[in-house]
Order: C-alpha cells, then structure tokens, then sequence
C-alpha cells in the first residue's frame, strides 16, 4: 500500500516502530511458549466467530443412546457414530463394562484435559497483551537513543522521534485492541464451555448403569 496517498494515516506509519513492536513481540512469544501451546492458541482463532459451544444437542444425542440402551442393552451402542470425542470416549468405556462411577470420572478429566488446553491458549494472548507495550518501550528507548545521537542532524530527528513515539502506540494498540479482546473472548468461552461439558457427565454415567429390557424382564419372571 502506498502511504503517500493517504494523507491522515501517512504520519502513523513508521516501518521500524512496526518491526521493533511487531517483531519483538512475535519473538517473545515464541521464546516463552510450547510450540503446541503457540499453535493451539493461533488455532483458536477460528473459533471466535463461531456460536458458543451448547451441550443440548449432545445431551439429546445421549439420551437416543440411552433408550437403545435400554432396549438391546450398552454393548448394542459399539456401533454408534458420535462426533463428539469426549462422549465417544465415555460411551466407549461404558460399552467396555466400566462403572458409572468411572464414566462420570473420565468425563471429568477429559473436561478438565480440554479446559487447561483452552486455558493454553487464552493464556498466549493474554502474554502478548502483556508483552506488546514493553516492545512499545524498547522502540520508543531505541527512538530517543537514535534522537539523542543525531542531535547535530536536525534531518535526523524528526525520523527518530517519531520511531519513540510510534512505538508506543502501536503497543498500546496491539495490547488494547488486539490481543486483550481475543484472550478475553477466548477465556469467555472456555468458561462457557467448560460448564455446559459438566452437565454431561451425569447422563453418561446413568448410560453406563442401564440394564437392558429383555435382561430386566427376566429377573422379573424369575423373581
């Protein structure tokens, strides 16, 4: 883009107050996060503009497993197609015999497990948010240490003053209107979601107790 041509924004434009903030800042994330914590919390990006996460579609979905249960028993759900991965991998314990004590504790812990990589990755922006206005102060240290050696060049000044300057607010910017509101957000739905998943575990545990209706019918004949 030609800044030339745009006369209002032309005087904010500095490229090396935008490459000390910009740079240092991508630097430091990478210096001080997991390469799979930084690639997670780039990857939650593309949930920002989708809808919350809502657990009653899940909830409806184990309650059509529960009533097959009931009919043909747990092991008859070996077959069912979930996409959800934590209720897959509960359904698939309970087929495998586990308790509804275990199911209820593996759902747990795999909500716990899903949480803390969320919290991974709301924790990196809520870094940078952190990070950005000390990049915006070593710009504006560079600036007026490159001011302060071209006292002699009037030319010189201008140009360097304006890196001090522009550095800071362009961490500012950074901090304020970029990574503040994503780790905010993102925090927001991890929370969100986080308590919508415990409402499952309780239905997943009752799926992994249901004794089948021929099986019942028959301790009742004996009975």
């Amino acid at each position: 883009m030609d800044f030339a041509s745009l006369p209002g924004l032309a005087p904010f434009i500095d490229p090396l107050a935008l490459a000390i903030v910009g740079g240092g800042t991508a630097l430091a994330m990478v210096l001080r996060t997991p390469v799979g914590d930084l690639a997670r919390g780039f990857a939650a990006l593309r949930m920002l503009p989708r809808r919350a996460f809502r657990a009653e579609p899940l909830l409806d979905q184990i309650g059509a497993l529960s009533r097959i249960a009931r009919r043909h028993g747990v092991i008859a759900l070996d077959r069912s197609v979930i996409a959800d991965p934590d209720v897959a991998a509960a359904v698939a314990a309970a087929v495998d015999g586990a308790t509804p004590g275990e199911i209820e504790l593996l759902a747990e812990q795999r909500r716990t497990a899903r949480f803390e990589r969320q919290r991974a990755a709301y924790e990196l922006w809520s870094g940078t948010a952190e990070i950005a206005p000390a990049m915006g102060m070593v710009g504006t240290l560079i600036g007026l240490v490159r001011m302060f050696s071209a006292m002699r060049d009037t030319s010189a000044i201008g140009g360097a003053m304006a890196v001090a300057l522009l550095a800071t607010l362009y961490g500012a910017l950074l901090a304020n209107l970029v990574a503040l509101p994503i780790a905010t957000r993102l925090k927001r739905r991890a929370r969100h979601e986080a308590l919508e998943r415990a409402r499952l575990a309780a239905p997943l545990a009752a799926l992994a107790a249901i004794e089948p209706s021929a099986r019942r019918d028959l301790h009742e004949v004996a009975a």
